[in-house]
């Protein structure tokens, strides 16, 4: 992703005003403007240079003001609003160590293309440059990891920058804005004048293909023996879901999504190959290495799906739609670039699609996928190394064949929720497991930090995604070193009344670091062990008496016979709710491609 995907020198034309009736503070001003983009949720933590906005939101009746316990927490929260809903998530934090606890939740929605705006307290203007307490430079610290940042140096402009900021935060593709207001602007008082629309320099109508390129696009397809479509989350940011499986079913080509498309494209559709890369499914993985044609939809090449990007899809044509310029030719060389918002470009091409009565048999290419699938099926087995393993032995007292499988959990989960739960993960193992054993059919329910990798994401977005989805199921699945990073969010799921569910995989390490130094350094463990050293045989740390701290319930489930009941009685609780289940540290994660590998060298 380009460090200037979007211009920092933002010049606006004169917008459609309104003026208020009566002087505001600014404090007051920031808050209007936010109900005024319709915002019903922030999450927002307080200090010295936020406490004036804090007591402008006690009097906003129309928006909720939930409050992490950590600001990590709440730009995770926000992260995972925006991703539920596709509306822009709202974080606030004041200045200082306040404000850079938000930069991981910022960087994560930089990454993964989520719409946020992120506002930040700051000190007194005269006190800025001056090391005053507190004080850090926002404005220039998000800079790299923005599509803008804004440093509020005038009250009269704080009404329109807000309107820009949620615009530029949903534009075109969307990601996380900056708003850093010193406390003397909020405590000034004025007449505000609010602007209607917003147009700025450089963002006219998003890019749209022409007929005659997405006619070469249709000639690709008629010429293909072994066409595939590889489509990310662009497919779901841009709302395609629905033309993607139009124009796939239609010409009859295989889906392979990325973990941010996941969902973009029903999985249990006889045309999906699931995900592909490092750890998608094998027959996804040997699809794209033999297609002919590849459609890469609304993408960006990300180095954990190519491998050695030298010998991906190096056997076939291949055409990329996005609609950020700058990811054309970026990682990957491609004969076909075509700089478009997808939704028009699909829409389009399934028009051209039936005005040509384009004809398509790829028989041929759908049974040697269908061998694939039979040969390379996502699977596990309760392996020797797993049953004679001491950890096993202790906490089974001999009797393997209670031993939890992490496959298994999340393959029951999503029998008892049908399928129909929004997901949150941290990062690691269990975030695969959850990619791989959960059968996802609609977008916006795998929710999880794909391109920043930040473990502790997976509990605070399942907040996030509750509050914006209450009558929905959202389960954070999660591993026992990620929960622990933002464990303190358990008090405001009890405080807040969020009814939100989260499983830990616990393994009693970092399992996916643990599984490279089983691969790659001979099993030496490199501090990756998070129990307790002297006491092998106790689960540490103890989650139960820690939630129950907290005034949350959780149970720990230790034996297969245990878990059904389990998580019946999770998915039945009207209250945040933890299960944390055992399971052997021995296991790794299937199939796996080495970085910088090729299929050749998967393991499945």
């Amino acid at each position: 992703m380009s460090k200037k995907r979007e211009s920092k020198n933002i010049q606006p034309a004169a917008p459609a005003m309104e003026a208020a009736a009566t002087p505001m503070l600014g404090s007051e001003i920031l808050v209007a403007s936010l109900e005024r983009e319709g915002v019903d949720t922030i999450f927002a933590y307080p200090g010295g240079a936020s406490m004036e906005i804090h007591q402008a939101l006690t009097r906003s009746n129309r928006i909720r003001t939930v409050l992490p316990r950590h600001e990590q927490g709440g730009a995770f929260a926000a992260g995972g609003y925006a991703r539920a809903t596709g509306r822009v998530g709202v974080c606030m934090a004041t200045s200082g160590p306040g404000a850079t606890n938000l930069v991981t939740g910022i960087a994560d929605a930089y990454m993964d293309s989520v719409p946020l705006v992120a506002i930040t307290g700051q000190v007194a203007h005269h006190m800025i440059g001056k090391s005053a307490f507190q004080e850090t430079d926002f404005f220039g610290m998000t800079l790299p990891i923005v599509k803008h940042s804004y440093l509020v140096t005038d009250i009269n402009q704080l009404a329109q920058i807000v309107k820009e900021a949620f615009f530029l935060a949903r534009s075109g593709r969307p990601g996380p804005v900056v708003v850093d207001i010193p406390k003397n602007v909020q405590q000034q008082r004025i007449v505000p004048v609010f602007t209607d629309d917003v147009k700025l320099r450089g963002y006219g109508s998003d890019p749209q293909a022409t007929d005659e390129q997405l006619n070469v696009v249709l000639d690709l397809i008629s010429q293909a023996k072994r066409p595939v479509l590889y489509v990310g989350g662009g497919i779901i940011a841009s709302q395609a879901c629905a033309e993607l499986r139009a124009l796939a079913e239609a010409a009859g080509i295989p889906v392979t999504t990325t973990l941010m498309g996941i969902g973009a494209f029903p999985e249990t559709h006889d045309l999906s190959l699931k995900w592909l890369g490092m750890h998608g499914t094998a027959y996804a993985n040997w699809a794209v290495n033999e297609a002919d044609l590849v459609l890469a939809f609304g993408v960006r090449f990300d180095d954990r799906v190519t491998g050695n990007v030298k010998k991906f899809c190096e056997h076939a044509a291949i055409v990329h739609i996005d609609i950020d310029a700058s990811e054309i030719n970026k990682n990957k060389t491609v004969q076909y670039p075509i700089l478009s918002d997808i939704r028009f470009a699909l829409t389009r091409l399934n028009e051209l699609l039936k005005e040509r009565k384009l004809k398509t048999e790829f028989s041929a290419w759908h049974q040697k996928i269908a061998d694939w699938k039979k040969q390379g099926p996502l699977r596990y087995q309760l392996t020797e190394e797993v049953l004679k393993s001491q950890h096993v032995q202790e906490l089974m007292h001999g009797d393997s064949s209670q031993v939890i499988m992490p496959q298994m959990v999340v393959e029951m989960l999503c029998e008892l929720t049908q399928g129909e739960a929004i997901i949150t993960t941290g990062v690691g193992q269990h975030q695969m497991w959850s990619g791989q054993f959960y059968k996802f059919t609609q977008p916006r329910h795998f929710l999880s930090s794909a391109g920043l990798g930040a473990m502790g994401f997976g509990f605070p977005a399942a907040l996030g995604a509750k509050v914006a989805c209450p009558d929905k199921e959202v389960i954070d699945i999660d591993g026992d070193g990620s929960f622990l990073m933002n464990i303190q969010e358990l008090a405001t799921a009890r405080i807040e009344n969020i009814n939100v569910k989260a499983i830990v995989l616990n393994n009693q390490h970092l399992g996916m670091v643990m599984q490279w130094e089983d691969r790659f350094y001979k099993g030496n463990r490199g501090h990756t062990y998070l129990g307790d050293p002297g006491n092998k045989q106790k689960v540490y740390p103890d989650f139960v008496a820690i939630a129950n701290g907290f005034g949350v319930t959780c149970e720990r489930v230790i034996f297969r016979r245990d878990l059904k009941a389990a998580m019946q009685r999770m998915l039945k609780a009207r209250e945040p709710y933890l299960l944390d289940i055992i399971i052997p540290y021995t296991e790794h994660v299937l199939p796996f491609i080495k970085a910088g590998g090729t299929v050749a060298d998967m393991v499945y």
